[in-house]
């Protein structure tokens, strides 16, 4: 019970101090715990979460894990306490042999923080292991006249554990004849030899059985045994002597199995078979008999396995030579094995994303690596880089731990994924090399806005379209990906006419068709000029507007209108006079190429389906009248004859250039007169005729028209009279005054004027003439005073004026020069 008392007291304090020191280190970014080997799996090596400050939820989100070098991994991490537990059974003598402090290491690796943390576990050693003979049964000769306090050696116990647990000491028991003494060997190890305390006699007993006991210090002890038996020889006076004291080998670690590494030899001085010597191991681990073969009649040392330096660089044996006459003699033999440049560097991605951010700021940590190689000096020298021109760099974070960091911005419209190809070269000759791949794919950001196929847009639509009509169709492309690169299509607001640009056009959302939504006329809109904003899906959304400019093209829908003569529904709600209002007068003395009227049209279209031309589809006289194609100026084609009538009644067809071509008619009524009379009276007539029999209206037409071809007549004598008066008193001033006989050659019929439906001249005394050259039109304006029209008065030339009208002319006529300017 006290002893178990003292255990317990003795593992309370050692758990303290292990605790202390756990805290020490992890105030250093380093924990150490210390466990015994051959604890079950899942055994509490230490709180790795309390030590380093770290809270349970972030170990568990942020995706804490222990990774240990080698293949075997021997701790892990428990994801809900945050200890660090054994991961599989640890035997110390199979991971640290001969090896005073066996610490294996371990990191924790907190993967959302890309942080490293080194952990290093003691393991300590039980008393898993008694002590072994490598031969249980041994035999050893002594001549009969060996002098008593002779030594003789025995062979030794091997005990893996360590300290107090391995071999601490022998007994020897089963005859007087022989005691045991233990020597200390140069390493501090105990090497039994076996003393002779009393002379042998061959012929009292020739064998002798001893038992050779080993003992450890363990608590319980434990212990190994081997049987000694003991042969009485005859007389052997000399003893082998090696030719060195110790061999020393130098090998390199890639030499081929099956060489012989080293001989050792040794010469007995005895003839015959007393001087035959052979050879064995006196004192070997466990793995050297495994990897080293001796002759034991040569003494030749072969390879039995391959040599590793990582796994050992040098090897000590024992090897003793002996003869019949169990005389010996030992040597040391040291094996020393050189690196050979026979492994790659290794690279281990600790931790690394998969994706990234192309916002993300320069020195994101993207990837954490483990480099090593296990060779030495140069060998194990390594040199890291990146492949290719790539936006990262290595950076050193812990030991053999490195950082694979963004260098720069990172943009996923030029590149949109990585493969990071981390290389490891060490320094031998010929240098060995290994890489790893990083695949890194890079997150959109929404930091592109749409951009439209063309600075701007324009098309053209025939008016008078469907409602509804495909327009054309914008486009925009986001470099984005995703959601950040879906684009939608919508229009600006603006007004036309008034009303909403929506009312007009449309575009739709997700294609951007531009579509028309009434029909367009041509004469009332003649182009639509809006803005079409692309918006991506981002958030926030970014977005471009482009320029629209949609052309009306017209169309032949309008035909032409004319507006003088004007149609007869105008002539008809004039009143009394509308009857005659398109009459024309032209004098019987008119010329070839006279100008007798103008048809004026107008087209509400435009371009070609607006360009109008004129043509005489009918008239009393064919061949008496011409139209111009293009000016729609009526005049002669030639002098009016005495067997023409009176009232010509000209139809004039207006059409455009449109396909197909609309047309209008007017309808010009003109009188051929040789005097004033001549043309009252036709007037008259035809005012007579124009009026329906039974209606009052007439019948007060024709009085006024009677009252007023009465006034005119004296207004007419007057005039004579006036004029005459003043040619005698040789006035300067005269003015205009058409002869008796009332004929007027040259004037323009459009300055008549009609009262009542009856086109005459006004009371005027003078009058002006213009005359034009391209159209050969004159003109006559006539002025008196009092008169209730609109008058000019005469300006005669102030050096020379010229009567207009005398006795020398009795037509009173002017001529017209074709070639004179118009004023």
């Amino acid at each position: 019970m006290c002893a178990a008392s003292r255990r317990w007291g003795r593992r309370q304090r050692a758990l303290l101090w292990v605790m202390l020191l756990a805290a020490w280190e992890a105030a250093w970014g380093q924990l150490r715990y210390s466990v015994p080997e051959e604890m079950p799996k899942g055994s509490f090596v230490g709180d790795v979460a309390k030590d380093l400050g770290l809270q349970l939820p972030e170990i568990r989100d942020r995706g804490a894990r222990i990774v240990s070098e080698g293949r075997t991994q021997y701790f892990a991490l428990h994801g809900k306490t945050g200890h660090l537990v054994t991961a599989d059974r640890i035997d110390r003598e199979q991971l640290c042999e001969n090896v005073q402090q066996c610490v294996l290491r371990c990191e924790l690796i907190v993967e959302g923080e890309m942080q490293v943390y080194g952990i290093q576990v003691e393991i300590t050693d039980i008393n898993d292991n008694p002590p072994s003979f490598r031969d249980i049964e041994a035999e050893v000769k002594v001549i009969e006249t060996t002098a008593a306090g002779s030594r003789f050696p025995l062979p030794d116990a091997h005990d893996r554990d360590f300290g107090r647990n391995s071999l601490q000491s022998y007994e020897l028991s089963g005859d007087e004849h022989f005691s045991l003494a233990v020597q200390t060997g140069p390493g501090g190890d105990q090497r039994p030899e076996l003393v002779l305390a009393k002379a042998l006699d061959r012929e009292e007993a020739a064998f002798h059985e001893l038992v050779l006991r080993a003992m450890d210090g363990g608590d319980p002890a434990r212990t190994g045994t081997a049987r000694i038996r003991v042969t009485v020889v005859d007389v052997n006076d000399n003893a082998p002597v090696f030719s060195q004291a110790e061999y020393t080998v130098r090998v390199p670690e890639d030499v081929s199995v099956g060489s012989v590494l080293v001989t050792v030899t040794a010469t007995d001085a005895d003839e015959g078979v007393n001087g035959e010597v052979n050879y064995a191991f006196k004192k070997i681990t466990e793995k050297s008999s495994q990897t080293f073969q001796l002759d034991s009649e040569t003494g030749a040392i072969r390879l039995l396995l391959s040599l590793d330096y990582e796994e050992g660089d040098s090897y000590e044996l024992e090897v003793q030579a002996y003869d019949e006459g169990g005389h010996f003699d030992t040597t040391k033999v040291v094996v020393t094995v050189t690196d050979v440049n026979d492994n790659v560097p290794e690279i281990s991605v600790r931790s690394a994303l998969s994706e990234i951010s192309e916002d993300a700021p320069s020195g994101t940590v993207v990837a954490l690596l483990h480099v090593q190689d296990r060779d030495s000096g140069a060998n194990g020298e390594v040199r890291y880089s990146l492949d290719g021109d790539v936006p990262f760099r290595l950076e050193k974070s812990f030991d053999d731990y490195y950082r694979v960091v963004t260098a720069r911005e990172l943009d996923r419209e030029q590149v949109s994924e990585y493969n990071v190809t981390v290389r490891a070269t060490d320094g031998g000759s010929p240098a060995l090399q290994s890489s790893a791949v990083l695949a890194l794919r890079v997150l959109d950001v929404n930091d592109n806005a749409p951009v439209f196929a063309e600075e701007r847009y324009s098309a053209r639509l025939a008016e008078n379209n469907a409602a509804g009509a495909l327009v054309l169709t914008v486009r925009a492309t986001d470099a984005d990906w995703g959601q950040n690169a879906r684009v939608r299509y919508r229009l600006s607001e603006g007004r036309v006419r008034g009303a909403p640009l929506s009312s007009y056009v449309s575009v739709q959302a997700e294609t951007g068709a531009l579509y028309a939504l009434r029909s367009l006329d041509y004469e009332q809109v003649r182009e639509l000029r809006l803005w079409v904003r692309a918006e991506d899906g981002g958030a926030p959304a970014l977005s471009s507007n482009v320029s629209v400019l949609l052309l009306v093209v017209d169309e032949n829908d309008n035909a032409p209108q004319v507006l003088y003569p004007p149609p007869a529904a105008l002539r008809a709600g004039s009143g009394s006079g509308g009857a005659w209002s398109g009459v024309e007068l032209a004098p019987r003395w008119s010329e070839a190429g006279a100008l007798v009227a103008k048809v004026v049209a107008v087209d509400a279209d435009a371009g070609q389906n607006a360009w109008l031309s004129y043509e005489l589809a009918k008239a009393t006289e064919p061949g008496l009248f011409r139209v111009g194609l293009h000016s729609g100026e009526v005049r002669t084609a030639r002098s009016p004859l005495a067997r023409d009538a009176a009232r010509q009644s000209l139809v004039v067809v207006v059409k455009d250039h449109g396909r197909p071509a609309l047309s209008a008619t007017a309808t010009l009524s003109v009188v051929l007169a040789e005097s004033v009379a001549e043309l009252l009276a036709e007037l008259g007539s035809a005012a007579d005729e124009a009026a329906a029999p039974g209606e009052p209206e007439a019948v007060s037409l024709t009085r006024w028209l009677v009252l007023a071809v009465a006034a005119v007549s004296c207004l007419f004598v007057a005039f004579l009279l006036l004029l005459l008066a003043l040619r005698l008193r040789r006035w300067r001033r005269q003015q205009l005054l058409p002869p008796a006989g009332g004929a007027l050659r040259g004037v323009p019929v459009s300055h008549f004027v009609g009262i009542d439906g009856v086109r005459a001249f006004l009371q005027s005394y003078s009058h002006d003439v213009s005359l034009t050259a391209d159209s050969r039109k004159s003109q006559l304006r006539f002025s008196a005073s009092g008169s209730c029209c609109d008058t000019l008065p005469a300006r005669p030339l102030p050096d020379e004026p010229a009567p207009l009208l005398g006795d020398e002319d009795p037509a009173g006529a002017l001529p017209v020069d074709p070639a004179a300017p118009s004023e």
